[in-house]
C-alpha cells in the first residue's frame, strides 16, 4: 500500500502536474492541502478517471484539504471530530482507507510569534490530539500526514541561525507535535532517514531549491503498526522541478501488506 501527502499549492494551478504524478508514481492513497478550491470545483471526474475517489474539505480561495483513494473512502470527518471546538478553516479530512485511519493536515502558518495566527496554531494543534482521541485508537493502523508548517527539529531546518526567532521552529510549535508523538506516533521518515540535510519545501525566491535552503515541514506521524508496516518512505525531489512546481515537493510511504 502506498500512501502520499503533498502540498500542491492551488489544485486547479496545478492539475496537470497532480495528473501526470499520479500517474508515474501511482499511490494508492493521497493527501493533498492547498487545493484553494470550494467543494463542488474539485475536478472529481478526472480523478476518478485516473481511479481515485476523493473527499475534500474546501472554502474555496484559501486552504482545503483532500484525500484521494483507489482502496475505498468510509467513515469520512471533515473537520475536527464532533464536540471540539469547529475550525474556521477548511484544514483536516480524515476517512478510513483499506483499513487505515488517514487524516489530511494542513497546519495554520502560524505568520509571526506575536500574531494571534500563531497563538490559533497551537491551539489547532492541541485540537488536532483530541480529534485523534476522538476518531481512532493509537492501537489502530492511523497515520496523519500533511503539511505541519512546523520542522520538528534544527536537523529539519538548512540554517537554524537564519529562521532563528520565525515560526516553524519554536519550542512551543515542536511540542505540540510532540504531543501527538506522545498520543503514540512516529515520525516514519525519521525513522528510516537520519541523515540532515533532506527537506520538502523551498521557497520560491533566490533559488533556495537549487540551493537546498529548505525546511523538513511535510511529514507522516503514524501508530506503531504502521511504522512497522512501512518499507520505504521518500521525498520526491523530482516534482518540485519544472514548470510552475508546487513550492512543496510530495511525501510517499510504501506499507508491507
Amino acid at each position: 500500500m502506498r500512501i502520499a501527502t503533498w502540498n500542491v499549492n492551488s489544485l486547479q494551478a496545478r492539475l496537470e502536474r497532480v495528473e501526470h504524478w499520479l500517474s508515474s508514481a501511482r499511490p494508492d492513497v493521497v493527501c493533498l492541502q492547498e487545493t484553494k478550491l470550494a467543494d463542488d470545483a474539485v475536478p472529481a471526474l478526472a480523478f476518478q478517471a485516473l481511479g481515485y475517489d476523493c473527499v475534500h474539505h474546501g472554502e474555496g480561495r484559501w486552504n482545503g484539504v483532500a484525500i484521494l483513494s483507489r482502496v475505498g473512502i468510509d467513515d469520512v470527518v471533515s473537520g475536527f471530530a464532533e464536540g471540539i471546538e469547529p475550525d474556521t478553516d477548511a484544514r483536516l479530512v480524515t476517512a478510513t482507507c483499506a483499513g487505515v485511519r488517514v487524516t489530511s493536515v494542513y497546519v495554520p502558518n502560524g505568520r509571526s510569534v506575536d500574531d494571534d495566527h500563531y497563538r490559533y496554531k497551537l491551539s489547532w494543534l492541541a485540537r488536532l490530539r483530541e480529534h485523534l482521541d476522538a476518531t481512532s485508537s493509537p492501537d489502530d493502523d492511523v497515520v496523519v500526514l500533511g503539511d505541519w508548517n512546523v520542522a520538528p527539529t534544527d536537523d529539519d531546518v538548512w540554517s537554524p541561525e537564519q529562521v532563528h526567532g520565525s515560526t516553524h521552529i519554536t519550542a512551543p510549535e515542536r511540542d505540540a507535535v510532540e504531543a501527538l508523538r506522545d498520543w503514540g506516533l512516529v515520525d516514519v521518515f525519521r525513522r528510516h532517514h537520519p541523515e540532515t540535510g533532506l527537506y520538502s519545501w523551498w521557497d520560491y525566491r533566490r533559488g533556495d531549491f537549487h540551493q537546498r535552503k529548505g525546511l523538513r515541514i511535510d511529514f507522516a506521524l503514524a501508530s506503531t503498526s504502521v511504522v512497522e508496516r512501512t518499507e520505504f518512505v521518500v521525498i520526491d525531489r523530482n516534482a518540485r522541478k519544472g514548470k510552475q512546481p508546487s513550492d512543496h515537493a510530495p511525501v510517499v510511504l510504501d506499507l508491507a501488506a
